[in-house]
């Protein structure tokens, strides 16, 4: 039996995962070993593990590394104590292969851990480009650590060649995230109201807004710019709260306060995956800079107005709107997403993320996959040179 080892760090990448960890854990010849860490075991992020709980799954190891602290020194030694712990958890028991997600810093300490012990690492999602946060750095970074690849879209697979992997390590895949919209059953209109407590109708604004990591200087003025934006629209905002990111706490502050002077303005913590696509089935249009806006809302054909540089470089559908950090921008954003001809020029849009299956494309190569040395050493792929 080939155990998998999978490393979750918090809902921006546990809600990805969700269809693969069904999928390990339905099969009788793979054994999932379950490594949480990061967000989840922080009761400030909404405790998240115990979601991971409740969904069905064992957990098999729990690595505290997230320091109190959201400033640069903090982030730079919770990295140190998430390298520290993931090693001292390899020691114990080390995975046949492990399954990494994204861009977070947390994860990058797991893959840096699991390098001394020539433990096989898969990689979602690379090749991507977010050119305002230093996700971007610590993505490729991954890359090169890792010696498989699952990637979201075939422009991100010859990049990931481009950085000097074999072709052979790199599958197209898709983004998983899109395996939930075939496989969960989506709330309605009600629970969703009756769960959160709060109102789907008239359709607010669904509002991410997390730090740009590379400007956290300027943290403070781009919160105070969208929420001067929403205080003159006055529209019913929803919003979820940032990752555990650089200056975290300040967008923190401004949400709670919005949320204390404004009516109607929810915010919530953790919503989870299904009832996170619930509610962009209801809403006007996403606002923010998160991922989701690029990767997931294009399934729903929802309008989406990106704020500034944090998603810069991704592949965008046509119902992506970028704007800058500028309160007349934003609001120049949002009043053409809300529009009736802007939503309807959306009809019979195609996600360029994928087709909701990618579970299954990942699950079964890692099955598969020949655990030999030809897997672990690496030889760099260099790209014809022009004459």
């Amino acid at each position: 039996m080939r155990t998998i080892g999978v490393v979750t760090v918090g809902r921006s990448d546990y809600g990805i995962y969700l269809p693969i960890l069904r999928r390990i854990q339905a099969d009788p010849e793979l054994r999932l070993h379950l490594i949480v860490s990061g967000a989840h075991l922080a009761p400030e992020f909404g405790y998240t593990v115990n979601t991971i709980q409740a969904d069905g799954f064992t957990i098999s190891e729990r690595i505290e590394m997230l320091l109190a602290s959201d400033s640069p020194e903090g982030i730079a030694k919770s990295i140190g104590v998430g390298v520290i712990g993931f090693a001292q958890a390899f020691a114990r028991f080390r995975p046949d292969i492990i399954l990494v997600l994204g861009d977070r810093f947390e994860m990058h300490a797991a893959a840096l851990a699991a390098l001394p012990f020539n433990i096989p690492i898969a990689h979602i999602h690379g090749g991507e480009v977010t050119q305002g946060a230093m996700d971007d750095a610590l993505r490729h970074s991954l890359t090169k650590l890792s010696h498989l690849h699952f990637v979201s879209t075939p422009d991100h697979a010859r990049r990931v060649v481009q950085l000097g992997e074999e072709a052979w390590r790199v599958t197209v895949s898709g983004a998983p995230s899109l395996d939930n919209l075939r496989a969960l059953a989506l709330p309605t209109r009600e629970q969703l109201e009756a769960q959160f407590n709060f109102h789907l109708h008239p359709a607010p604004l669904l509002v991410t807004f997390h730090p740009v990591t590379l400007e956290f200087e300027r943290i403070e003025w781009q919160i105070t710019e969208l929420m001067a934006a929403l205080n003159e629209l006055g529209v019913p905002v929803i919003f979820t709260m940032p990752n555990a990111d650089t200056h975290n706490n300040v967008i923190r502050q401004y949400i709670a306060e919005y949320v204390r002077t404004h009516s109607p303005a929810w915010s919530v913590e953790s919503i989870g995956t299904q009832n996170y696509f619930g509610v962009m089935q209801f809403v006007a249009a996403m606002v923010g800079n998160s991922s989701s806006g690029i990767i997931e809302a294009p399934s729903f054909r929802l309008p989406v107005v990106n704020i500034g540089t944090r998603q810069e470089g991704r592949i965008r559908a046509k119902n992506v709107i970028d704007v800058d950090f500028r309160c007349e921008e934003i609001l120049f954003g949002i009043r053409r997403a809300i529009s009736d001809k802007f939503r309807s020029g959306l009809q019979g849009m195609v996600n360029p993320y994928g087709d909701g299956h990618a579970a299954e494309k990942i699950v079964a190569q890692l099955k598969s996959l020949v655990l030999d040395d030809q897997l672990i050493v690496k030889k760099f792929h260099d790209l014809p040179v022009e004459t």
